[in-house]
């Protein structure tokens, strides 16, 4: 087949616009820059901006920061304490094992090498306490998750359900098993499941108390006009965005926190979107991989950014397909995991271009 004539090159204005060419490969290039921003933007906000490479034991008591469980070194050792890990030991200390993703918990310090590691040493940071007592563990730390205390996905589920974490416990929630029809994601910003109600009643105060200003001296919760019954319900409540701002900080009120060891809610850093927004901004200084592909398209004409795309969209589904093992073994994927897959194309693409005519690129045989 002779090789196209090659045309003048794109301007980085005409590189985003989709061609005859990309609908028929059934995708458009703006869709998968679109998908590419928004698993990318998922990814940081999961992660929260936590350091991959230095173990947070050295900061105590982490506000919140992406946390794990190993199975491995749990089985391994017959351990039946519970622990987590940050991530950085996920990637160092516990390369190769099954590991639980515990998503973020509040006020947490690496446990990682401590004494419920006895075969498993951190190497990140040799120097640490037997225990972190202050450490707060529940059955998600065995990968139990809701009142029904099953695993998370369930594969014995046919009929699977959204869960949603309580901001109190920490624990995740089945819609179906909240005892209350959950409102549209869009209406509330968090949850407290009916156990942590019925534990601290006085929050219900706070669905009938009107917004008003507070002197020093002065409680909300002794306010005439809230409705005392509301002091009894104990099913899951659902709240706005800003809703801790509405908690009473009296003197009175603000020992009671502490008494409960609930002040945390008085803590603006303390809500997953203020976790998953560090994130978000911990890479806002680095150009995005779709910036970095619409320059490097911008350089191409049109015959070779076509050619490019469908590599791209190749590219893509393999690498899926590649992380997917990963996930259905429940491994942690490594750098040396991503260098070893682009080390396969790499050779595969020499291997494929010593098969053509001398000289001439693969799309022109």
């Amino acid at each position: 087949m002779a090789c196209p004539e090659n045309k003048e090159p794109n301007t980085s204005s005409d590189a985003g616009k989709h061609t005859d060419d990309e609908e028929d490969n059934g995708v458009t290039l703006v869709e998968i820059l679109e998908e590419e921003a928004q698993l990318e933007e998922d990814a940081n906000a999961v992660l929260g901006g936590s350091d991959d490479a230095n173990c947070t034991y050295r900061l105590g008591y982490v506000n919140r920061q992406a946390l794990y469980a190993c199975v491995t070194c749990r089985q391994q050792s017959g351990n039946t304490q519970l622990a987590g890990i940050c991530l950085a030991c996920s990637y160092h200390c516990h390369d190769g094992h099954e590991l639980i993703e515990l998503y973020t918990k509040r006020n947490f310090c690496c446990d990682c090498g401590n004494s419920k590691f006895p075969s498993n040493k951190c190497t990140l940071a040799t120097e640490k306490s037997g225990v972190n007592e202050n450490n707060v563990y529940n059955h998600n730390f065995m990968g139990k998750y809701c009142t029904c205390e099953k695993p998370y996905p369930d594969p014995e589920d046919t009929n699977p359900d959204e869960m949603v974490q309580c901001v109190m416990c920490e624990d995740w929630h089945h819609n179906k098993h909240l005892g209350k029809t959950p409102p549209p994601d869009s209406d509330y910003s968090e949850m407290i499941c009916d156990a942590c109600m019925e534990k601290h009643p006085f929050l219900n105060a706070y669905f009938s108390l009107v917004d008003s200003a507070q002197t020093a001296s002065s409680c909300k919760l002794e306010n005439e006009t809230i409705d005392k019954n509301l002091l009894n319900s104990n099913k899951a409540t659902f709240w706005p965005e800003g809703w801790r701002n509405r908690l009473c900080r009296c003197e009175k009120c603000l020992a009671m926190y502490e008494e409960k060891k609930i002040k945390y809610l008085t803590d603006d850093q303390d809500t997953v979107e203020h976790y998953e927004q560090k994130g978000k901004m911990a890479c806002v200084n680095r150009p995005s991989s779709n910036e970095r592909l619409m320059e490097a398209l911008s350089s191409l004409d049109r015959i070779q950014q076509v050619e490019a795309i469908t590599e791209y969209q190749s590219f893509a589904a393999e690498l899926k397909d590649y992380l997917k093992t990963f996930a259905d073994n429940k491994r942690v994927v490594r750098e040396e995991d991503i260098t070893e897959f682009f080390g396969r194309l790499k050779e595969r693409k020499r291997r494929r271009l010593d098969d053509g005519p001398d000289g001439m690129p693969h799309f022109c045989r």
